[in-house]
């Protein structure tokens, strides 16, 4: 069987994708379609007034009081003053883990190097409007003028107009799409742009990709082109071993066939022990064999005709696209989804309609004119005309003659009358406002100031506002969470050079510094481990909404400042004060936050990050001991040297207790010898006696 060439391969993939694109599409189009319209219609002006409505109304005023436009920006506000981002944890629940906090950082900083509030404002503005936003997130080279520089970072991109543009596979049911298997993201060139970049002209494509009832590919103005992304997914056995130290280590299969040496000379690579080799030859036993799936990303640039770029297989092992919804549901099999706007767009038809009605009736003139014949103004239209600019005492008008030929000088036949408003129309104007408010959330009496009103009142109705708009800061959280487990596995593939230093950013914007990578000594196995290694980086994710931060922050304030109040320890007042103050919010406060910090960090109260702990060292190495320290540490000398002394002198005295005693032992053991041989020899002169027991035995030695 002959093997597939490479034309054949990526012509097989286009016609599976496209297949599939055009299922999909034609799936959610409708439900995108009114996406597209529910923000059109906040945030265009006119818009409101696009289809038959307006064709109704096409020769009468059209007036917009846009409040659901306010109501949208209420809740995006709402967002920007309560920043999400994620938060890497440990599996195991070790709180102090510092790869968790250096991945932290990291993720920081790509945020704030790449822009990411842009891709976060926009996913979540389309999210609120129309029901459905995104963002991606990509690797790109840390110097692109550098042909050296093979280093990479990972950036953060917006999507606009997601409704139209990002597409799943239909089989993809959970919300952040960690099940999807395949993603389109559409992206729309000029024709001519297309030709010049592609060498391709849609006209010479075949019928059936432009005809009717598939997604058109190209217009005579635009060409569409496609991002695809493909899960590839590939079966292998893990073997788990167990050393002699009863340690547990897993390798797969081509690590354990891979040669533990290079060649050396015309050695024979077949007679090179393998990874397998080593460890049976050190005692270790294979325990069980575990099949595992590992997936990887593969990904393709598409138009209608053709693949037209193979991008290979890209860092990372999910779909770098991240969606974010408003409102979401499953109905008949079909993902749908609404912002905030799709339930208020009758309610704020219906209002334009009744202030555009009132406008209108309040044109007319409010005064009672006076009908005439031709006959009474002949020659006097002008003086009539501009009655209203040039205020006459009096106005002309000709006496009428009748069938005799007498002159008559009649007054006006009739007089128009004011136009009356109907009593319906301000009934359901007042109606009308209430529905909105009901759909809208009543915005207006959060934001009112009451006085006489407490601190705590006042939080609970802004918690209440906060409930209206708490589904969306939810689904926003699912999104950035799946944002962060994303970008981990594309840092596993990406971040993995040996003693490259990096910036990392702290939770209040502090700077740190981060090298991948870095060689130390475990103090347990006294073998050498590399600190920030992320290739072993397994973490959860944890994200946290709340409600709005300024509120947030500010009850946590006015709560410290309490504390302080019924406490009367003064170190205690001065963390709770600290604390307080890097709580602060207002303009040129960060100077004052970062002092605090770095007080609350000396005092052990904060946890300082890796840069402010060396920089701690520091200070305290460098720093001179005030004159009590410098007292306090000569009276601690001078009381341990007079320790010493007197333990030396008890040595001394000891020493010269023993040698005393034992010269007196000495001295008693030759008194006991001299006595001895002086009683002997008495005993001798006097004559042959029986010497006792107790003196024969006393020899001199």
């Amino acid at each position: 069987m002959s093997r597939q060439t490479t034309e054949e391969r990526l012509r097989g993939v286009h016609e599976r994708a496209r297949y599939e694109f055009n299922r999909v599409q034609s799936a959610v189009r409708e439900e995108r379609k009114q996406c597209l319209t529910d923000r059109r219609f906040y945030s265009i002006a006119g818009a409101q007034w696009e289809g038959p409505l307006g064709t109704q109304f096409e020769n009468k005023p059209r007036f917009e009081v846009n409040k659901v436009h306010l109501s949208v920006i209420r809740i995006i506000n709402e967002y920007r003053n309560n920043r999400i981002t994620v938060d890497f944890v440990s599996k195991d629940g070790v709180d102090d883990d510092k790869l968790a906090d250096a991945c932290d950082g990291l993720y920081r900083a790509d945020e704030m190097d790449s822009g990411a509030e842009e891709a976060y404002d926009n996913a979540f503005e389309e999210a609120v409007g129309g029901g459905f936003g995104a963002w991606r997130l990509r690797t790109r080279y840390e110097d692109d003028e550098d042909p050296e520089n093979e280093k990479q970072r990972i950036c953060f991109e917006p999507i606009y107009d997601a409704d139209t543009s990002v597409f799943f596979d239909l089989d993809s049911k959970k919300q952040d799409k960690s099940d999807a298997k395949k993603c389109w993201v559409l992206i729309s060139k000029d024709r001519q742009a297309y030709i010049d970049e592609f060498n391709d002209d849609p006209a010479s494509w075949p019928k059936e990709i432009l005809s009717a009832g598939m997604f058109d590919w190209a217009t005579p103005d635009v060409v569409y082109v496609a991002e695809y992304y493909e899960i590839v997914e590939k079966r292998e056995d893990v073997h788990l071993w167990k050393l002699l130290d009863g340690t547990e280590q897993r390798y797969s299969d081509d690590e354990l066939e891979a040669s533990v040496r290079e060649p050396e000379g015309d050695e024979d690579e077949s007679t090179i022990p393998t990874k397998r080799d080593e460890l049976t030859s050190r005692g270790a036993k294979e325990l069980r064999v575990k099949k595992v799936v590992k997936k990887k990303v593969h990904k393709y640039l598409m138009s209608g005709s053709k693949i037209l770029e193979d991008m290979g297989i890209i860092a990372g092992s999910c779909i770098p696209i991240i969606p974010v919804y408003g409102k979401r549901w499953f109905v008949d099999n079909i993902e749908r989804c609404m912002g905030h706007v799709r339930l208020a767009k009758d309610a704020q038809r219906l209002k334009n309609m009744q202030l555009s009605k009132l406008g209108e009736i309040s044109a007319l003139s409010s005064v009672s004119k006076p009908i005439l014949s031709p006959e009474q103004i002949a020659g006097h239209q002008t003086m009539w005309s501009e009655d209203n600019v040039k205020n006459y005492p009096y106005l002309l008008i000709n006496p009428v003659t009748d069938k005799d030929g007498n002159e008559n000088v009649i007054g006006p036949t009739a007089y128009t009358k004011s136009p009356e408003i109907p009593p319906s129309l301000g009934a359901l104007l007042a109606l009308t406002e209430e529905d909105m408010k009901d759909l809208l959330g009543n915005q207006q009496a959060a934001e009112e100031v009451v006085s006489n009103i407490a601190t705590e009142t006042a939080d609970m109705f802004q918690n209440r506002v906060d409930m209206q708009t708490f589904i969306y800061l939810s689904n926003m959280a699912k999104a950035v969470k799946r944002c962060g487990e994303i970008w981990l596995s594309m840092a596993r593939d990406v971040l993995v050079e040996e003693g490259r230093v990096m910036k990392g950013v702290g939770t209040s914007g502090e700077l740190s510094r981060i090298e991948l990578m870095k060689p130390v000594i475990n103090e347990k196995t006294a073998e050498v481990d590399h600190q920030n290694d992320l290739g072993r980086a397994r973490f959860d994710v944890n994200v946290e909404v709340g409600p709005s931060s300024t509120t947030k922050r500010a009850a946590t304030v006015r709560t410290l400042i309490k504390m302080a109040s019924l406490t009367e320890d003064p170190e205690t007042k001065q963390v709770l004060g600290g604390m307080a103050m890097m709580n602060m919010e207002g303009e040129g406060i960060s100077d004052v936050r970062r002092y605090f910090r770095r007080k609350l960090i000396r005092m052990g109260v904060v946890k300082p990050n890796d840069q402010e702990a060396i920089e701690l060292q520091e200070e305290q190495a460098s720093q001179k001991p005030s004159a009590q320290d410098q007292y306090l540490e000569a009276a601690a000398g001078q009381a341990q040297a007079e320790g010493a002394k007197a333990q030396a002198d008890t040595i001394k005295s000891q020493a010269d207790a023993d040698k005393s005693r034992a010269q007196t032992l000495e001295i008693l053991h030759k008194l006991d010898n001299d006595s001895a041989r002086i009683a002997i020899e008495a005993i001798q002169k006097l004559g042959p006696r029986v010497v006792p027991p107790s003196i024969q035995g006393s020899q001199v030695q």
